[in-house]
């Protein structure tokens, strides 16, 4: 376990190699879980800001799973997350020529429509963020099946999770505490 700061940092960060391999997974994290992606309190108001311009870039069903179920929704545990279609894939996601699943939202991003990128949790993805009862976060890696040939692509390119995530972790936590963590980790 690394701290940088105040923030705990599990050591899988630096240890497991990991790049998202798309062609091989299809975007299956945006379709697979319980639950539509996490969304933090202060991102809860840009869900509801964004929806006119995101509205374009998802499908039918989507806006319909968002229209009955609102921008985001308050699950059993008390914690936000994106609506889904059908207990399934998230209401923001559409597919591309391809078959793979992308953000609807960060297309919007993409495109110019709006300045926010996407849920700070979709972009940290294999990483979760927890909050302990103190309100101190830890930040862990997220084993899941699914991400197999995102894992073999990192072995093969020798990219770790806090290099393969660099550009959301700094997003998340600010250039400083980044660099710190670097520092610790290649120490």
């Amino acid at each position: 376990m690394i701290k940088v700061g105040e923030i705990l940092v599990s050591d899988e960060i630096k240890e497991v190699e990991f790049v998202c391999n798309l062609e091989k997974c299809k975007g299956a994290c945006c379709v697979e879980g319980d639950l539509g992606a996490p969304l933090e309190e202060d991102e809860l108001e840009t869900m509801k800001s964004i929806q006119k311009e995101v509205r374009p870039y998802i499908t039918k069903e989507g806006a319909k799973a968002i229209k009955e179920q609102g921008p985001y929704i308050l699950d059993e545990d008390g914690d936000y997350s994106t609506p889904t279609i059908g207990g399934k894939e998230c209401a923001y996601a559409l597919y591309d020529k391809q078959g793979v699943l992308k953000c609807g939202i960060e297309q919007a991003y993409l495109d110019g429509k709006i300045s926010f990128r996407k849920p700070i949790s979709c972009h940290l993805y294999p990483i979760r963020i927890t909050t302990n009862k103190k309100g101190f976060e830890a930040v862990n890696y997220h084993k899941w099946d699914i991400c197999s040939a995102a894992c073999q692509l990192g072995q093969a390119l020798g990219v770790p999770v806090y290099k393969f995530l660099k550009e959301p972790l700094i997003r998340k936590y600010g250039e400083v505490w980044y660099k710190e963590l670097v520092a610790q980790i290649e120490a």
